[in-house]
Parts: structure tokens; C-alpha cells; sequence
């Protein structure tokens, strides 16, 4: 990924066909019910979750009178099954009048990233053409006058106007193969691997058509980027050589908009993301810290001149990791959003001072757009220019997403799709517990039913990252296996242990050279927390977990024996072999301070395979055999050794997926793989 994009951007431009296969090449078809597996509980949360309305982004025009907001619902891209957004503009004041936003010419389009002009007159979007490629659309502020302006042939988005209204922006990567980003399935190897480099480029064209122009030097990346108020020049966040695998050691930097000379700004030592411009165009704002994973963002803002000098952290000692930032046209003022152990905070930070208000505060989530529906995107609100109009979409575990308009902390909902959708599960506790010097948060999901003096398996749902967080997000795409197994009669365990976002940048820096251990500690210290506080079987507690979080899964295995079932998702079992074989080596240096090459003991200590002979727990292993984040021979290594070792385990590898599963039918079945699997080996009340 290559900014905070909205929902399922992500999808692979060239999908192939639907099958399922064992490693080896050896046929597994998609199961029937098994014993233990009741399908009908399945179907009902299956159909529950297709149920819900999805939102993916919100546009506020200048004025606030109208609004863009996109939705998503099933398509077909290359023949298979995806989601794909469509535009509404809309009343922003009620929600009436809907007109869809559109340049679609057939019946099915992929349309998404609406951004309005300065003057409120005209808005730009991304649609799809005949031929499913990206293209750069234009409209009036009514939805009339569509125009396609470009004929591009290969990934792009982002599209944003100049401050006069006469040049689009757009972020675009000529020829290339998939769109940029690790979290898309990898693109195969062939030939030359150093010639094979696609570099996403930044690009303008006139709003009124003609010959687009790419920006700055051939092999330089843009991730972000941000207009100055003048139109003169972008603040980028770039980096030479392969997009892909060098977002973590990007730097910010100005680049000329007519001629693309680029002057560097900055180089930090750890991450940065979101660039905002002031309205002044005297400073420049951004997000720092340590961040595992590109555009899933969070850490503390700083801020620097545009004529130079050292950025300032205007958020120290922030008990919250930031999301978002906007100036909105302030020349001392942001507007952020912020997690803060387990509720959702909007806030205005005055640079000078380097002083927060709050705004707003709920165990709730809110995003102007998000990425694949479980965190926010680039964008954390809506304002009007005057910022007294604004609009997010907002929702909480409990409670389904709405479009909501109004002054900023005091939105009422202009959509209500989503009025009479059901709850998949029981309540939603937020857990509070000790741990050594840290205090830890997490969620306690129940089942929709917990009869008095019945104890229930719970399954410990461990977050990936490791910087990112379990959010307040209602439970509404098919990965959602903790909403699927509490439907299905467990206690699900959300914990956010150190290493993870929402207390502060320390403590997301806090297992910086001590992965799996002091953040298993917090997970297993959360454990006896939720056993005190819940009618929890202590011998029914299971373990799960994707990415980072497929890798704790791994090593808590090697390290307790209180988990009697587990299932790890893209799981990392050897960070020697992984070090030499991943596509984003870089993410590895500020966690482990050293390079394998130059420290190997320092990872030796935390990989699973160096205590494979402690595990005993069965164990489902499931990755997309084009998982460019964590490939998928991690869990090959992890299978093999189990299965010689004799302990019960399976492994199943989705043809043509990355790191997350795009084709509907491979979510489904992982789902139903996940519920089974638990249901077979620490089975809850009622499963068969």
C-alpha cells in the first residue's frame, strides 16, 4: 500500500481463478461439515456480516453543503468475486437528493478517493474503465459533466486538486504489474530481479485534459503527498529503489511542481507518514514514529519550517498514538485523531503551545477513509473550510457504521442502512490490567448468550503489526473470526499489549529488542485478567492470530503450555529465514536494532523454530502463497516440523493471495476453517 487508501484498494490488478490447494500442489477441496463444525451457525454469522452496510469514505465539499461518500458492495474484477466502491453525493446537511457520483461506462466500476476543489465547483475521483484500469475522472458539483481525463496504463490514486483548480495530482505507477504495496498478493518472479522495479511516481495533468506529467527522478517513490497552499510545490514522504520495501527509511522532502526537483527535508531515523502543508505555507506537519506496517499509521506529530531547521514533537508525552492530521487551512492549528487505549479521540493541537483540546472521546471508531475496514486511512474527518461542517463514518464494536454529519463531535447519522442490523455477538468489555511497569488495555467480546454458572472456552485474539491495535470496529468483513467464534458460544480476547499503539509512542517502542517477551507477558498476565473478570474454562483457552499476530500464536506455543488450540494466520516462525526472504527487510532494523547480518542472536531469541520441540497445542496453519509481508515458507517451516514432531496440525495455502485475502470465497472458507478448527479441538458450548 502506498497511502491510507479506502476499503479494499488493495485488490490485485490481475486476479486469476478461484482454487484451493494443500502445499506441494497436492488438491484440497473446500470441506463439508465436519463433526465438530455446525454450519448453520456459520451461514447465520456469514449472512449476518454480508449484511451490513459498508462506508469507505466521506468527501465534505468547501462549503459543507454537500458530500461525497462512497460504498462498497460485491463485484466482479477478473471474473472473481471482490468488493468494489461506488460515490454518492448527497445533502450534507440530511443526506437527501442522492445522485451517484459515476464515469462508469458499463454497468460495474470501481470508484473511490473523491476530493473536491477549492472553489466547491468540480470534484475528482478514480473510476475504473472498460478494461478495469484506474482512470482520473472530473465532475461538476452536482454530478453532471463526467469526464475520464486520463488514459493511464497501470496502478494509481490519490487524486487531488491544485489550490487554484487547474491541475489534478495523482500518484501513479506506469506499467506496473499490481498495485504497489506489500499487502498485495506478490507479483511472481522472473528474469532479472534488480531491473524489475516499478517506481510510483507523482503526476499532474490539467483539470481541463491533456498530457500528464510525471514528477521528480524516475527511481524515486512517492508514498504521500500534500499541494502547498500556493500551488508551487508538494511535500512528499519518498524513497529510491523499490517502493515496496523501502517505505520504512522514506524521507520527507519538497518537490518543485513544474519542474520535480526534490530538496529533502528530513531523514528520521524511524517512521513518517501523513504530510500537511499548513495554510500558511511556513510549516509542515507530520506523523513519526515507530510504524511496522505502511499506512497503518500512528505516533506523535511534529512539525518543522518549510525554510528548515529541526522538527519539534508538538505532541509530547501524548497518552495516545495519532492517526490523522489535517490544518484544514489553520496556519497554527491541527485537527487530529487519535487512539487512546481503547477510545477513539478527536483533538486540536495548537502548535505554538504545543497544547492539545479534546474534542470528542468514545469507545467508538471514526475515518473520513480506511484501509480494507480495520483502521483508518489518511484521512480521520471531514471539514468544511471554516470547520464548523463536518462528516466521518462512525461506529463501535456494538453498534454498525453510519455516515454522520455536523460540527466535529456532534454528528447525527444522514445514513441508516444499517438501523435494523443484527449483533453477532454479546457485550463488549474494555479490560484494563497490570503487567510489569505497564498498565495494558484490550476487549472482552462474549457470546450473545452466557448462562449463570456455565463456564466457556475463550480463544485469545492476538492483533498483527506489532504496531497497530485491536479498534472499536463493528465486526462487518468476512476476516472477522472473532465475532464468527463468539457467535458460535466463546469469550474472544482482544488484548493491545506493549509493542502495540494507543498509550503513547514509548510504549509502542516498548518491545523494541524483545519481541515475544514482554508483549506474551502482557497477553498471558491479560488472560488471568479475563479469567477473573468472565466464566472462562481455564482448560479451553485457545490462541489465535494474523501476521504479527500469526507469529505470537507461533511463539506462545514454544513458551506455555496454557494454549490447548491454536490457528496463526501468515504466521512468522524464523526471523533468520525470514530476514532473507521477505520484500520489506527494512521494517526489521528499528525493532531489532541490527541487521541479521550484524547481530544474529538478537533474532535467534525470539524465533519460534528454535523452540519448536515445546509445542504440543494442534495447530491450523493458513497463508496466501504470495505474501510478499511474511512469505509463505514460515509456515511451511512451522508445518514440517510439527508434523515430524507428531503433534497435530494442518496447513492451508490459498493459490494467488498475499498477505490479505481478497477473493470472497477464500475469506469464506478461511472463516469456516478457523471456527472448525476450534470447534474440534476446544470446543464450545452447543458445538457438536
Amino acid at each position: 500500500m502506498i497511502r491510507a487508501l479506502p476499503l479494499r484498494r488493495l485488490l490485485l490488478a490481475s486476479l486469476l481463478g478461484i482454487s484451493f490447494g494443500m502445499p506441494f500442489g497436492i488438491p484440497l477441496a473446500v470441506p463439508e461439515a465436519t463433526a465438530a463444525t455446525d454450519t448453520a451457525q456459520v451461514d447465520r454469522i456469514l449472512s449476518l456480516l454480508g449484511s451490513v452496510k459498508l462506508y469507505n469514505e466521506v468527501a465534505l465539499s468547501p462549503d459543507g453543503k454537500r458530500l461525497v461518500y462512497g460504498t462498497v458492495s460485491t463485484g466482479k474484477r477478473a471474473g472473481v468475486d471482490v468488493d468494489v466502491s461506488s460515490l454518492w453525493l448527497v445533502n450534507a446537511r440530511d443526506g437527501s437528493g442522492a445522485v451517484r457520483l459515476t464515469a462508469c461506462p458499463g454497468s460495474a466500476c470501481d470508484e473511490h478517493g473523491a476530493a473536491w476543489s477549492a472553489d466547491g465547483k468540480r470534484v475528482t475521483f478514480v473510476t475504473t474503465d472498460a478494461k478495469e484500469q484506474a482512470q482520473v475522472a472530473v465532475a461538476n458539483a452536482d454530478g453532471t459533466g463526467v469526464r475520464t481525463l486520463t488514459d493511464a496504463h497501470g496502478p494509481l490514486d490519490t487524486p487531488r486538486w491544485s489550490p487554484d483548480g487547474t491541475r489534478i495530482a495523482f500518484l501513479y505507477a506506469a506499467g506496473a504489474p499490481k498495485l504497489p504495496g506489500p499487502l498485495n498478493p506478490l507479483g511472481r518472479d522472473a528474469g532479472d530481479l534488480d531491473t524489475q522495479v516499478f517506481e510510483q511516481r507523482l503526476t499532474v495533468i490539467p483539470a481541463a485534459g491533456g498530457t500528464p506529467t510525471l514528477l521528480g527522478p524516475a527511481d524515486l517513490n512517492v508514498y504521500e503527498y500534500d499541494w502547498s497552499p500556493d500551488g508551487r510545490e508538494f511535500v512528499i514522504t519518498a524513497a529510491r529503489g523499490s517502493g515496496d520495501a523501502n517505505w520504512w527509511i522514506a524521507h520527507l522532502a519538497v518537490m518543485d511542481a513544474t519542474s520535480g526537483s526534490v530538496t529533502t527535508l528530513a531523514s528520521p531515523p524511524l517512521q513518517i507518514a501523513s504530510p500537511r502543508w499548513s495554510g500558511d505555507g511556513r510549516r509542515i506537519a507530520y506523523i513519526y514514529g515507530l510504524m511496522s506496517d505502511q499506512t497503518i499509521t500512528g505516533g506523535d506529530v511534529y512539525v518543522l519550517d518549510r525554510a528548515g531547521g529541526e522538527p519539534v514533537n508538538v505532541t509530547p508525552k501524548l497518552p495516545a498514538s495519532v492517526h490523522t492530521i489535517t490544518w484544514n487551512g489553520s496556519p497554527t492549528q491541527i485537527v487530529a485523531t487519535e487512539f487512546r487505549a481503547g477510545d477513539e479521540v478527536l483533538a486540536t493541537i495548537d502548535v505554538p503551545s504545543r497544547t492539545q483540546r479534546e474534542l470528542w472521546h468514545a469507545p467508538q471508531m471514526i475515518w473520513a477513509n480506511n484501509i480494507m475496514g480495520f483502521t483508518p486511512g489518511d484521512a480521520g474527518i471531514a471539514l468544511s473550510r471554516d470547520g464548523r461542517m463536518s462528516a466521518v463514518v462512525r461506529q463501535s464494536y456494538t453498534q454498525p457504521p453510519e455516515v454522520e454529519t455536523g460540527p466535529p463531535g456532534k454528528w447525527t447519522a444522514i445514513t441508516h442502512d444499517n438501523d435494523r442490523v443484527a449483533r453477532a455477538t454479546g457485550e463488549v468489555t474494555n479490560l484494563h490490567w497490570k503487567s510489569g511497569p505497564y498498565d495494558v488495555q484490550g476487549m472482552l467480546v462474549a457470546p450473545p448468550v452466557v448462562e449463570r454458572g456455565k463456564k466457556y472456552p475463550l480463544v485469545v485474539d492476538v492483533h498483527g503489526g506489532p504496531a497497530f491495535a485491536h479498534y472499536p470496529i463493528f465486526p462487518t468483513v468476512l476476516e472477522s473470526f472473532d465475532a464468527a467464534l463468539a457467535s458460535h458460544g466463546y469469550f474472544v480476547f482482544k488484548p493491545n499489549p506493549r509493542g502495540s499503539y494507543g498509550q503513547g509512542e514509548a510504549f509502542t517502542q516498548a518491545n523494541v529488542k524483545d519481541f515475544g517477551r514482554g508483549d506474551l507477558a502482557d497477553i498471558l498476565s491479560g488472560v488471568d485478567a479475563v479469567e477473573q473478570a468472565a466464566p472462562i474454562d481455564p482448560k479451553r483457552v485457545g490462541i489465535t492470530g494474523w501476521s504479527y499476530g500469526g507469529y505470537m500464536t507461533m511463539w506462545a506455543l514454544t513458551q506455555t503450555d496454557r494454549f490447548r488450540a491454536a490457528v496463526a494466520g501468515a504466521g512468522l516462525s524464523n526471523w533468520l529465514s525470514y530476514y532473507g526472504t521477505n520484500s520489506i527487510d527494512t521494517w526489521m532494523i528499528p525493532y531489532f536494532g541490527k541487521s541479521i547480518y550484524d547481530d544474529r542472536e538478537i533474532y535467534e531469541r525470539s524465533s519460534p523454530m528454535n523452540f519448536i520441540k515445546n509445542v504440543r497445542a494442534p495447530t491450523l496453519l493458513i497463508s496466501g502463497d504470495r505474501d510478499a509481508e511474511v512469505p509463505v515458507s514460515q509456515s511451511y517451516e512451522y508445518w514440517n516440523a510439527l508434523r515430524r514432531l507428531g503433534v497435530t496440525t494442518r496447513f492451508v495455502v490459498y493459490p494467488d493471495e498475499g498477505h490479505f485475502f481478497f477473493k470472497r470465497d477464500d475469506q469464506v472458507d478461511a472463516m469456516m476453517r478457523v471456527v472448525d478448527w476450534f470447534d474440534t479441538y476446544l470446543p464450545a458450548a452447543g458445538a457438536r
